[in-house]
């Protein structure tokens, strides 16, 4: 370490022993027993959670979290503020999506320069049309700490908009309406729900999901007519079972309304004419280990599902056999033990199908006359998903490309002829993509499974083994992590970084065996994954040990802190953003948002065997005496994902017993939720502070 250090300060690089030395805080202990059928656990940091989130104690330590990282950090601020500049250069300032078309308008959004949100807008008729503002977000977000509009819908007769927004991050979003000719807003505001509305066709009635205020699950569905008081909205289905949550779709044709209802192991959906939305049909029951989503088009249904295949495939049925449940669903696609389908589109006469197929991402059209074409790809490691195509009266398939060097690509492929139109490149300003190599690389895991490794980093870098490595992943709830680029990561690769995302068990880059290997009582393969892909990476010197940085954030944030106790040795800097870290309190309560919904996910603690299990790797209650990396902690106060007493404790406890004297970090965000303040130059802001706290620490000029 002095070595280290000594060549650090030649070098002209900011040392964290040149910041300001104050002791770092120390939070009190109190006894605390957790209660469980399984037996307690002591928790002498138990008293750091407040659900008011106004105890004075509570927030004067928080308090004192952030002005030691501020003491801590600031050798840094230059680095910081040079990091952040850099990725701004990467951004154009008045960018604008790509326009697509819906019920006669032309729907699109655009920034202006320096704006942190888009404006949204339409024009009628003809892109080339007058535009009308729909949401000027730069105004609507004005003297709030936080803003979020997450959902907008047009009524069918084009006249009205509703939409939801949330002004504290919390995720208890606002129901409003207005006049799209007059911009008026309507008296109906309705609190508490989720993001997440449809219009009925009577371009009256607005149908919602109100949320529990407490434990913020979405649990009933509510139909408003406008002009009536809240108080007088009639109940179309309240969901009793509190391991499901719901979410309201229209299909792609927009004659039918679809309330879906699902756990991680299984799905109802419940469809009613979008004319009448009041006698929903169920297309088949809900049972355990049976998942399916369904979408209409013509007089027909194309549906999802795992039954009888563990990778999905689609099947059909009739108009006069829905609510006949599976006997009546014919196939469309034969099961694959290699090919996953993770999501499709029906268009009438042919439907664009959404798949992963040896750890990338790609689109398949599939026409009614059983003609199957994929579409092409050049690089070894790469992503595609579908655009939006909000019309399906069209021979034209909208989908988006990217990997690790190329930017985000949006094209359009004609079904019938194979011609592919570019629309868009997404502007990366700066960015030469022939200055990268990307590679897909596969590690042999600790039990003989291989794990695909996504890999960029300069050409002109060495494979020598001196280089430093930069590793993500998630490896959660079948979330998979797709290659892209990122203006914020171009400044690392610049300064010699690799970067690579290791796509470990419990996402479903490989399908969903992929995922099944990791949750559970398999959720260790995760953190084994992850660990091995960095001794693959090491060993086949792309990377110098001592000279690698992990990422991961929320349920990849739980993936940090198991990381960090298994193998701290490994990792010379780890960033946990708002990470779930203390896994079995958590989900013990069913009083605190989410729980009830992942039992499936990890398994309920009241149960013995999942008990144990979680408690042999919750990285809160294996953190012992021992040397861990430097650690750069985030959270907000508001978050309702990963409430912030969780990361609280884990650094509070970490502070009493880790034995090294690597920095720790924790910044507490006090006036934003789990995706930290919102804005669109906000998240470069304060990701500029870890990437600097990481370089720094990665010895990196």
């Amino acid at each position: 370490m002095r070595g280290w250090l000594a060549a650090a300060v030649a070098a002209g690089l900011p040392s964290m022993a040149m910041a300001q030395t104050a002791a770092p805080p120390k939070a009190a202990k109190r006894p605390h027993q957790v209660q469980s059928p399984n037996g307690a656990r002591a928790d002498s940091y138990y008293w750091l959670r407040d659900d008011t989130r106004k105890n004075p104690e509570m927030l004067a330590y928080l308090a004192a979290e952030n002005a030691y990282a501020d003491a801590q950090l600031a050798p840094l601020k230059p680095l910081q503020a040079k990091l952040y500049e850099e990725t701004v250069s990467h951004i154009k300032q008045d960018d604008a999506s790509v326009p697509f078309r819906k019920n006669g308008y032309w729907y699109g959004t655009r920034f202006a320069a320096g704006a942190d949100y888009p404006i949204i807008e339409r024009r009628k008729g003809e892109l080339g049309a007058p535009a009308e503002t729909m949401f000027d977000q730069p105004a609507m977000a004005r003297g709030h700490n936080f803003f979020a509009l997450s959902d907008w819908d047009v009524s069918p007769d084009n006249q009205r908009v509703a939409w939801a927004e949330d002004v504290v991050g919390r995720r208890q979003y606002t129901l409003k309406v207005k006049s799209l000719a007059t911009g008026e807003v309507a008296s109906d505001t309705i609190n508490n729900i989720e993001p997440n509305l449809v219009w009925a066709g009577d371009n009256r009635t607005l149908l919602y999901i109100e949320k529990d205020p407490v434990t913020l699950r979405g649990f009933r569905v509510k139909a408003h007519q406008l002009g009536t008081p809240a108080s007088a909205d009639r109940l179309l289905y309240e969901e009793k079972d509190d391991t499901f949550n719901m979410r309201l779709l229209k299909t792609a044709d927009e004659r039918w309304i679809c309330i879906t209802i699902s756990s991680t192991v299984s799905d109802e959906q419940r469809c009613a004419p979008a004319a009448n939305p009041t006698q929903f049909t169920v297309i088949a029951p809900r049972a355990r280990e049976f998942r399916y989503d369904a979408d209409h088009i013509g007089d027909h249904w194309v549906i999802r599902t795992n039954r009888g295949a563990k990778n999905y495939k689609l099947v059909t049925v009739a108009d006069a056999a829905l609510g006949k449940g599976p006997a009546a669903w014919r196939d469309l696609t034969p099961a694959s033990d290699s090919v996953f389908i993770q999501n499709f589109q029906p268009f009438e006469g042919f439907i664009a199908i959404d798949q992963r197929e040896g750890g990338n991402r790609m689109i398949r059209l599939l026409t009614d006359a059983g003609k199957s074409v994929p579409v092409k790809a050049d690089e070894p490691a790469y992503q595609m998903a579908l655009s939006i195509n909000a019309e399906t009266k069209t021979d034209w398939v909208r989908y988006t490309y990217a990997s690790l060097v190329t930017p985000t690509t949006t094209y359009e492929v004609n079904v019938r002829t194979g011609e592919r139109r570019v629309l868009k490149v997404a502007p990366v300003p700066g960015y030469d993509p022939t200055k990268y190599t990307t590679e897909r690389l596969w590690a042999t895991a600790r039990d003989g499974t291989r794990i695909p490794v996504s890999i960029v980093y300069a050409k002109g870098v060495k494979r020598d083994g001196t280089a430093p490595l930069f590793q993500y992943a998630y490896g959660s709830y079948g979330i998979s992590t797709d290659p892209a680029v990122d203006p914020g990561r171009i400044g690392l690769l610049d300064r010699g970084v690799v970067y690579a995302i290791a796509h470990i068990r419990g996402g479903q880059e490989m399908g969903r065996g992929w995922y099944d290997d990791g949750h559970l009582l398999n959720k260790r393969n995760s953190f084994t994954d992850f660990i091995d892909v960095t001794r693959f990476l090491v060993a086949n010197k792309y990377a110098a040990k001592g000279r690698v940085a992990a990422l991961g954030g929320s349920a990849g944030g739980l993936l940090m802190g198991g990381v960090a106790n298994m193998a701290p040795e490994d990792y010379k800097v780890i960033i946990a953003q708002v990470p779930f870290v203390d896994v079995v309190t958590t989900m013990l309560d069913a009083s605190i948002p989410l729980t009830t919904f992942e039992y499936d996910e990890w398994g309920n603690p009241a149960q013995k065997q999942y008990y144990d299990y979680m408690l042999s790797y919750s990285p809160y209650d294996n953190v012992t005496a021992k040397a861990y990396p430097a650690l750069y902690v985030g959270t907000g106060l508001w978050d309702s994902q990963v409430q912030y007493y969780e990361p609280t404790k884990w650094v509070a406890k970490l502070r009493e017993l880790k034995t090294d004297a690597n920095p720790l970090v924790f910044r507490v965000n006090m006036e934003a939720g789990h995706g930290g303040k919102s804005g669109r130059f906000e998240r470069y802001r304060q990701n500029a502070e870890w990437q600097a706290f990481l370089l720094q620490q990665l010895g990196v000029n």
